[in-house]
């Protein structure tokens, strides 16, 4: 599974960015997709997970501002992110989940200035 970030950038704080994900193959068959992040010196932290059956979950830092969808016939895997703050920026990266193996995509720098 190759997965293809993109969608990032420089915006100001409490704007809003769409980030995508687009995988090489069906997404229907992998087990769960998920946004991560990782701002300078500090460690991964995971931000948004959509299972297959459509159940989502979002780190708390997130819940409320932040929201991940899929369309299964693009193949690809969304973040919606809302209310921006400056502590949102760092790298972000998408993964896929299929039979206990991860699968990590480059990453895409979000900024966000105050």
């Amino acid at each position: 599974v190759q997965l293809q970030a993109s969608g990032g950038g420089l915006v100001q704080a409490g704007g809003s960015l769409r980030l995508s994900c687009a995988a090489s193959g069906s997404i229907s068959m992998l087990d769960a997709m998920s946004w991560h992040r990782q701002a300078p010196g500090k460690q991964r932290e995971l931000v948004a997970t959509i299972t297959n059956s459509g159940n989502t979950n979002y780190g708390t830092s997130v819940k409320g501002r932040f929201t991940i969808s899929r369309d299964n016939a693009k193949n690809t895997v969304y973040l919606q992110m809302n209310s921006l703050k400056p502590e949102d920026t760092a790298v972000y990266y998408c993964k896929a989940d299929r039979w206990a193996i991860d699968y990590w995509g480059k990453g895409t720098l979000v900024t966000v200035s105050s």
